[in-house]
């Protein structure tokens, strides 16, 4: 009897013993270019204050395309492996119609209340059919860059319009010479190009469901007439978003189009040599006649698996990184954009970046591209309409008209 009492108060301690020791554990998915080194400590702060929840990272895929798909081939497949994901912005909408990302409302106690604190570009990515499917981890925008010192030398003011753009950087070009570019911007057939058209579709007074209308034939005019006329370079339909980028490193251009990591770049933190440290200027993007500024909302966003057995810890550990404490850190050690209004005026993140303050009307203006399931079917007919028109190979009228045609049913 006495055997039994001794192996049965063992079995009961052993019991005990595992059910205390056991934790939920998170896997969270991101690229490998997403700078898993920068999260892991905040990751690590969490499981701290949340002795009953651990974390593990899991890393894939150089590309938002390829992580893409990866995490298609994963959700498909009803996979519970994953509990939360970090998605571009332009993807909630496709994984929320496919049931793959969890509607987050009913986990978030007063959700509007909440998000008012938040940017609104990054909040409206993040919503389809009126709920909220990803929680913002960090925002980005397209911005004009522009050489402060070429200003300076020609007398000459920040363009606020499109017209006194070209009209600045002819002048400034001409008097430069050499291979001195006015303007750049993305004309190959990838999402920087999407998003120069819509800019200048946006700041026309237009919109992505009339393409094939003035605002429409305006902006796309204006990408076409800077390659026309040089301002541009001939090569503008072949240029991607690094390319801008090393471009006006190397001190090779007046003004250009790029997103918020090029800053960075330009003033030294590069594996390239920059020419142009201390001379560069950031501004809002200009419009035609009185028209608002428009830019882009970029940046990416936490998702949480539909097929996840860990909801509630998952949104627990994202509301843990959309904090104000979390999103001040990542800002002054990884540069990233806040997804919170209030940091934009924070001692210790302007300390570390003070080209935020710069940042923030144009962030705050930022607006999503078209939230459809359809996007990745959208970004190709524009994508690709757009190169064929900067190359030549298309007319403005032809591009637009071929764009209409295939994206009226998709924008429905």
């Amino acid at each position: 009897m006495r055997t039994r009492l001794v192996l049965s108060a063992a079995l009961s301690a052993a019991g005990l013993l595992s059910s205390a020791s056991a934790a939920t554990t998170l896997t969270v998915f991101m690229g490998s270019q997403q700078r898993p080194e920068i999260f892991q400590p905040l990751f690590d702060r969490f499981e701290a204050a949340n002795p009953d929840i651990k974390v593990k990272i899991e890393t894939g895929g150089a590309t938002s395309e390829a992580q893409n798909q990866y995490l298609t081939t994963v959700l498909a497949a009803r996979d519970d492996t994953l509990d939360i994901f970090l998605i571009d912005v332009v993807r909630t909408a496709t994984f929320a119609a496919a049931g793959w990302a969890e509607p987050l409302n009913g986990y978030i106690s007063g959700a509007d209340a909440y998000l008012k604190s938040f940017l609104p570009g990054p909040v409206g990515a993040a919503t389809y059919g009126g709920k909220l499917y990803a929680m913002p981890a960090f925002t980005d925008a397209q911005f004009l860059y522009y050489r402060k010192d070429l200003l300076t030398k020609y007398k000459a003011k920040v363009p606020t319009t499109w017209d006194e753009l070209t009209a600045t950087a002819t002048r400034i070009q001409k008097g430069e010479g050499g291979k001195m570019q006015g303007f750049n911007f993305q004309g190959a057939p990838i999402e920087g190009t999407v998003c120069n058209f819509l800019e200048t579709l946006w700041t026309g007074g237009g919109d992505a469901s009339n393409v094939n209308s003035a605002a429409g034939r305006q902006g796309l005019n204006f990408l076409v007439n800077s390659v026309k006329s040089r301002l541009s370079p001939a090569a503008s339909a072949e240029i991607k978003t690094d390319d801008s980028r090393q471009q006006f490193q190397a001190g090779d251009v007046a003004m250009g189009l790029n997103w918020s990591y090029a800053w960075a770049h330009f003033q030294g933190n590069s594996p390239q040599p920059t020419q142009v440290k201390g001379n560069v200027g950031v501004a809002a993007l200009p419009s035609f006649g009185k028209n608002p500024s428009a830019t882009c909302t970029g940046g990416w966003e936490w998702g949480v698996n539909a097929y996840g057995n860990h909801k509630k810890e998952a949104v627990k550990l994202l509301q843990f990184m959309s904090s104000v404490n979390i999103q001040r850190e990542m800002a002054v050690k990884g540069a990233y954009l806040p997804v919170r209004k209030s940091l934009y005026s924070d001692p210790a993140v302007l300390a570390a970046n003070p080209h935020f303050k710069a940042l923030y009307p144009v962030i705050l203006k930022a607006r999503p591209r078209p939230v459809t399931p359809n996007y990745p079917k959208v970004s190709e007919i524009i994508r690709n309409n757009v190169s064929a028109a900067v190359a030549g190979s298309k007319t403005v009228d032809a591009a637009l008209s071929d764009m209409q045609r295939d994206l009226s049913p998709l924008l429905k």
